[in-house]
């Protein structure tokens, strides 16, 4: 039996459990990252400056604030964001957060902590 991780419905997921997840700007990179690349991308193919634990940790909270999605496939996880569910959930959220992030990015602002 393959394994599963805990997803949660969207419609439960409190607004304060995203704004949460998406204050820390290791997760915000995450989510920029997911945004921008292919629908499927495993933990291992993104260049954090933390540990694997805290990388490990770091998903763990994104997705349980309903912001990505995990499966397993083999021994890794792959992961996508969970844009249609936020839309539903939190319109327009998502896009403007990954919006601004890329804009702070280019505009040289050093990411908040």
């Amino acid at each position: 039996m393959a394994r599963e991780l805990y997803h949660p419905d969207i419609a439960t997921v409190p607004l304060d459990a995203v704004l949460a997840a998406l204050s820390d700007p290791i997760r915000r990179e995450i989510v920029t990252q997911l945004s921008r690349g292919h629908d499927d991308q495993a933990c291992i193919a993104f260049e954090l400056p933390v540990s694997k634990s805290t990388s490990t940790h770091h998903f763990r909270v994104l997705r349980e604030a309903g912001l990505i999605n995990q499966r397993y496939v083999g021994t890794a996880i792959l992961n996508n964001l969970r844009c249609d569910d936020m839309d539903v959930r939190f319109p327009g959220l998502l896009d403007a957060v990954i919006e601004a992030e890329c804009r702070d990015r280019t505009d040289g602002v050093p990411a908040s902590s």
